[in-house]
């Protein structure tokens, strides 16, 4: 049933509409100030609310349309006054008001407006629902969020190489989204209905690689009761993505680059062997090349598979994606809990900015489904998210020779003094001025120059950065 909320400040205009709503089987909620409204947004939802426009103490008519706004989107808002002008009729429908109600109004046109507001509440509805179901059934490549200058370069990159059969190589940091690449290389091929079957190399035991990747035949060791088809038939026609391929032991690593060369594999204890089209896509947190160097992986395999080598920054390198995850998260748990948690406060943002991320975005995802599901009011507060992301990663502290350095993430957030490091030598302070010149000209030299990439990890416009360095004189 269609449900209403009545916000007056005139108990008779209040008792008139409840029961003129009731009357038509609405369920009505009447109260006449917004402080209560509030209360009532907080706890029920509903289709419709009807408010007068000049409300006393402590929110007018358009502070309620704009807290309807913010608490329950889907509800259309009306705007009743009896000081109707074109210019407050303006303001109302600019701020999102469904429709604009001057005083005195008749039976009729009120319970026409209502039913109106109702079935565009519910047609919005029926909209979400079917986006909601729409976003579930998209591939999760999907989930590659970010409009970060590194990120937009990174779709780009997938874009162009995901029409192509070249093996591709995914590096990045623990964390990153190497899988995401992957799957977004799959579904933008011409293999996107084909299978993707993914492996994490190092979850399978050591003896088990071969008989995983390539299958074996019915008695090829003890254990093997019956055929198994590899992963590597599984995706014929299709990707196969092998995340912690650094982790194959060298016996798997020359079938895999014998696949690489003739796109043949052997099941274990067979004698014949198979043609396989799968493009082959791999990914790795570990060194490579160190690896090839400490002979623990081959070198030849390494340049089969590095034809193309994608690497996906670490969320540090773009905190500017920070908030667009994060509100991503935030969106995607909430519709599942139902908790109707609508967004973080301007102390939360602040201080998921503020964080260095060293898990990247499976920490950022992690702590926003945390936080989500232990907010007890619309929005997540800083005593919501964990306490590594409460606690603010401190600025870099000069000491008196010089030396930087930083209080480890999570540690008491306390002043880092640059007595600790001077030993014995005088308290020095720098001003702030001095900090945030010794910061930008640090960003700058990590980016090496790149001004795009120092604005983006500073958190800062490129306009912004570039007149803190004309007013410091930094050269870089």
């Amino acid at each position: 049933m269609t449900r209403i909320l009545v916000i007056d400040d005139q108990p008779a205009t209040l008792e008139l509409l409840a029961t003129l709503f009731r009357e038509e089987g609405y369920l009505v909620d009447a109260v006449p100030d917004g402080g209560k409204a509030r209360d009532h947004l907080e706890k029920v939802d509903y289709d419709v609310v009807f408010t007068d426009l000049r409300l006393g103490y402590p929110y007018d008519g358009l502070e309620v349309l704009e807290m309807v706004k913010s608490l329950q989107p889907r509800a259309q808002v009306l705007i009743m006054t009896a000081f109707s002008s074109v210019q407050s009729s303006v303001l109302a429908m600019k701020a999102g008001a469904y429709d604009y109600l001057p005083k005195p109004f008749n039976r009729e046109e009120v319970l026409l407006l209502a039913a109106r507001a109702a079935e565009r509440a519910q047609l919005d509805e029926r909209l979400r629902t079917l986006e909601d179901e729409v976003e579930r059934s998209r591939p999760e490549a999907t989930e590659i969020v970010g409009s970060s200058p590194e990120m937009v370069q990174l779709m780009r990159l997938i874009a162009q190489v995901a029409r192509t059969d070249s093996t591709v190589l995914v590096t990045g940091e623990s964390g990153t989204g190497k899988e995401l690449v992957a799957q977004a290389l799959h579904q933008l091929s011409p293999r996107a209905e084909k299978p993707f079957v993914a492996v994490n190399c190092g979850a399978i035991p050591d003896n088990l690689q071969e008989s995983e990747f390539f299958g074996h035949v019915q008695g090829a060791f003890t254990g093997a009761i019956r055929t198994k088809t590899g992963l590597f038939q599984q995706a014929h026609e299709g990707t196969l993505f092998l995340d912690e391929i650094g982790e194959t032991v060298l016996s798997s690593q020359v079938k895999l680059l014998r696949f690489l060369q003739s796109g043949e594999v052997r099941k274990v204890g067979g004698n014949r062997a198979e043609t396989v089209d799968a493009r082959l896509v791999a990914a790795s947190n570990r060194n490579l090349v160190a690896m090839t160097q400490e002979k623990s992986f081959r070198e030849d395999l390494y340049y089969r598979l590095n034809i193309i080598a994608i690497e996906v920054p670490p969320l540090r390198y773009r905190q500017g994606d920070v908030d667009e995850l994060a509100k991503y998260f935030l969106a995607r748990r909430a519709r599942k809990l139902g908790n109707g948690v609508t967004g973080f406060s301007a102390a939360a943002i602040d201080r998921l900015r503020r964080h260095n991320w060293p898990g990247n975005v499976r920490e950022l995802e992690n702590a926003v489904e945390r936080a989500v599901t232990l907010s007890r009011g619309r929005v997540v507060e800083v005593g919501d998210l964990p306490p590594m992301a409460q606690a603010l990663d401190l600025p870099t502290v000069l000491a008196a020779d010089g030396d930087r350095s930083r209080q480890p993430p999570g540690e008491a957030n306390e002043p880092v003094l640059a007595a600790e490091f001077a030993q014995g030598g005088p308290l020095v302070f720098p001003s702030l001025r001095e900090l945030e010149h010794q910061h930008i000209e640090q960003a700058l030299l990590l980016f090496s120059g790149n001004r795009t990439r120092a604005s983006a990890a500073l958190g800062i416009s490129k306009a912004t950065l570039w007149r803190k360095i004309k007013s410091y004189g930094i050269t870089l």
